[in-house]
């Protein structure tokens, strides 16, 4: 099975990025992938305010990305805004935000006979950020089969950047079938940060023995690598991570195209040598302290 990363820097016009979908797009059917993942924030860059830019899964935007997976015979991830509900008050009482509409941070998957979307779970309140001030959080994991040319495909399981800091969700996904997690991100940058999003992506493949397609937003023009913008705008360094937890393609930190054969088989082949979902206590006891 032959995926794309499509490392862009998306900007503030959902137009313009729009148009960076159907190019990067066509590019990657013309390399022969069956899927091209984009980033988180793919349809508004981050660092800008979000409000009027959601739209639904049957909206414009998102049927625009539709068409451009059906003409190239190719399925699309990017990363966009739907509706969510407002944020609602806290044990303390309303915040100032407290009604305020909000978006939910969506993962779109279109193409090959596919429309549909999942919302981030866990969402970036950190390092001096809050995201679930303008987001609202998704309420389940999601799995998609993804088809490939040559008749086969892969369980595939969804997450959104800050995700891959919590490993439940990919054993839960990987638990319930998938060889391969996408991890859509616009990562936070700053000191350690490129290492932080290298190691995380390792270790969700090394604890589920599964492959990780791991596509950020390009560093965006002007910023310097490793210092922060105060909004995760991106890291760059997109890469895909085998089921024994080696990068075998990464990225650097400005716009590219990665292109890389994986074999999903090979995961459940990991699972047999390294049976970590297997051997894994589910219910563990309460936790006791000796002293």
């Amino acid at each position: 099975m032959r995926i794309a990363l499509a490392q862009v820097s998306s900007g503030l016009d959902p137009a313009a990025n729009l148009t960076l979908v159907g190019e990067w797009t066509a590019r990657a059917a013309v390399a022969g992938a069956d899927l091209v993942v984009f980033p988180e924030a793919t349809m508004k860059a981050f660092g800008h305010s979000l409000r009027g830019v959601a739209e639904e899964l049957d909206g414009p935007w998102a049927r625009q990305v539709a068409a451009y997976a059906d003409r190239a015979d190719i399925v699309v991830m990017a990363g966009m805004f739907t509706p969510g509900e407002p944020e609602p008050s806290g044990p303390e009482g309303p915040s100032r935000n407290a009604g305020r509409a909000r978006v939910r941070n969506t993962l779109l998957v279109t193409g090959r006979g596919i429309h549909d979307g999942y919302d981030k779970v866990h969402l970036f309140d950190a390092f001096g950020f809050r995201e679930s001030r303008t987001v609202a959080p998704g309420e389940a994991p999601c799995l998609v089969s993804v088809p490939s040319r040559d008749g086969g495909g892969a369980l595939v399981g969804l997450s959104i950047c800050y995700d891959v800091r919590f490993p439940a969700l990919y054993t839960a996904l990987a638990a319930a079938g998938a060889t391969v997690h996408v991890v859509p991100a616009s990562w936070q940058d700053g000191p350690g940060k490129l290492e932080q999003w290298r190691l995380a992506c390792r270790a969700r493949a090394l604890d589920t023995t599964s492959w990780v397609l791991a596509c950020g937003q390009a560093v965006p023009a002007g910023a310097t690598p490793g210092v922060s913008t105060g909004a995760p705008t991106g890291v760059g360094h997109s890469m895909v991570v085998d089921p024994s937890g080696e990068v075998i393609a990464e990225l650097g930190a400005t716009a590219d195209l990665l292109v890389v054969e994986i074999d999903p088989d090979r995961a459940l082949r990991a699972r047999t040598e390294l049976p970590v979902l297997a051997n894994r206590v589910i219910d563990l006891p309460r936790v006791r302290r000796l002293a």
